[in-house]
């Protein structure tokens, strides 16, 4: 199996964060190797004689975060040719710690071993120093990679990796476009370190305003509450949708039948504020709109049949599954060859083998002039496409004959 990597945390601060285990194994090993010596517990260590060599070299030949990683994973295992090695990085090794999760991968190849000393990470020294519980609800999230981690108004948050004024601009601006404004946050720098700890409450829009930000900074954002109404979510809407069926007679006296025409009204009414490019008028529309789609969800949630996930879900699923050019691997040139590879997986996916089958599928709900225009269109597909109204009636004839 080759040498052993024991991978030890130093915790998120001070030496009390420092583990028994963690501080024994640190002391009988014969090689110690520190991600980086920028860590408050390093100086404990100096202080036991503990002998260590760092990676904070690698930090500043490369480039990137991705090859800095990259390099120390393999600056170990080539260590771990000659010798057992102890690896120490800050907090819990399974927290925020992306050269962890590497050699766990480089591990399958099964030419060393993985013992793990157990250690406290950064986030229950933010608990611990806001005195909060997270069992209500606790999201983290990396404040380099907020684009897609997308945060949750409906739960707190922790956002790490705040280390400075550029980055902190960068997760303002991400997160207010899901915050208001002045939402109230905490930002905390090295949580649980005497002597250095700092906590200040700010409004989010001045987050990139403090001076003090470093790598021990994070920032912890409370949920906003239910009946806040400041930045709704979809699950705001369905609650309320929820509600509505139950308290508001009118509501409760709906159903799929007597929706329709105001499904159609809503829709004319988009349609309407398009025409006019009144976009202000199209966000209020859009809203009346979805609210036919939730309330329709609602009633069919009400008999078991499915609910609005339900419908998400499929249509997530379909924009997926018809956009192999996108989602897949084929190969579209332009917009032309993308509606055609959409139009082809929409055949398979219902199963339209004839163009018979195609003309069937038009909704016969449409009004008379667009469903006239579809089935010409279809038409248009097998060669029944004349500039003339007069080659049109011939093959009428012919066809009649």
């Amino acid at each position: 199996m080759g040498h052993v990597l024991t991978i030890v945390g130093l915790g998120p601060g001070g030496k009390d964060y420092l583990t028994i285990s963690a501080l024994e194994a640190l002391k009988k090993s014969k090689r110690v190797v520190l991600r980086t010596e920028k860590h408050p517990t390093v100086a404990y260590l100096d202080s036991l004689g503990i002998r260590y060599e760092s990676f904070d070299f690698v930090y500043e030949e490369k480039e990137n975060f991705e090859d800095v990683y990259q390099t120390i994973v393999d600056n170990l295992v080539d260590m771990l040719h000659e010798e057992d090695v102890c690896y120490a990085v800050p907090g819990s090794p399974f927290v925020a710690e992306n050269t962890v999760q590497l050699l766990i991968e480089k591990q399958k190849t099964k030419q060393f071993q993985i013992e793990w000393i157990p250690a406290v990470s950064f986030i229950e020294a933010i608990l611990h120093t806001l005195h909060k519980d997270p069992v209500s609800g606790l999201k983290i999230a990396d404040g380099l990679r907020l684009e897609e981690q997308l945060p949750d108004v409906e739960t707190d948050m922790i956002v790490t990796q705040v280390y400075n004024q550029m980055v902190a601009s960068q997760t303002k601006l991400a997160l207010m476009e899901y915050y208001p404004d002045a939402h109230r946050i905490i930002v905390v720098r090295a949580a649980g370190v005497p002597g250095e700890e700092k906590i200040q409450e700010i409004p989010l829009y001045e987050l990139d305003r403090i001076s003090w930000l470093d790598y021990l900074t994070s920032i912890y954002i409370p949920k906003i509450e239910q009946d806040s109404l400041e930045s709704c979510t979809m699950n705001h809407l369905l609650r309320i949708m929820k509600r509505l069926r139950v308290d508001c007679p009118w509501d409760a006296k709906q159903t799929h039948e007597t929706l329709k025409p105001h499904l159609i009204e809503e829709a004319y009414e988009v349609l309407e504020a398009l025409d006019n490019e009144d976009m202000d008028l199209l966000e209020e529309e859009l809203g009346d709109l979805l609210l036919q789609i939730v309330f329709h969800a609602q009633i069919a949630s009400e008999a078991a049949y499915f609910d609005m996930r339900d419908v998400l879900t499929r249509l997530c699923r379909k924009l997926i599954y018809r956009h192999p050019h996108v989602f897949g691997k084929k190969k579209v040139q332009g917009d032309s060859e993308a509606l055609q590879s959409w139009e082809e997986m929409k055949r398979k996916e219902k199963g339209i083998q004839t163009y018979t089958d195609n003309l069937l599928r038009i909704p016969k709900h449409l009004p008379a002039l667009m469903r006239s225009y579809k089935v010409q269109k279809k038409a248009a597909e097998v060669g029944f496409d004349w500039e003339h109204v007069e080659d049109a009636l011939k093959k009428v004839k012919e066809e009649y004959s």
